[in-house]
């Protein structure tokens, strides 16, 4: 069981980031994301790998106003980063 629901949340990951691809594309800025669920998608697709510039764990903190936010959206998408 434990593939089956990896496979399943790989498949989840690729389609959200997909959805987030033709939305976005990549992102100049963290200005450039209206919410933090595309800033944390474009960051864990490595698509924006600078988003935490200053490595507290939290992608553009402009539209992200916590860790726990963060965490609630990567284990929803399936990202360990």
């Amino acid at each position: 069981m434990r593939g089956y629901h990896s496979g399943r949340r790989s498949i989840f990951l690729a389609i959200l980031l997909a959805a987030a691809t033709a939305n976005e594309g990549l992102a100049a800025s963290c200005k450039s994301y209206s919410n933090c669920r595309e800033a944390v998608i474009a960051w864990c697709a490595g698509r924006h790998p600078r988003a935490d510039g200053d490595n507290d764990g939290i992608p553009c903190e402009n539209v992200c106003g916590s860790r726990a936010e963060i965490v609630a959206i990567m284990q929803e998408i399936g990202c360990s980063r």
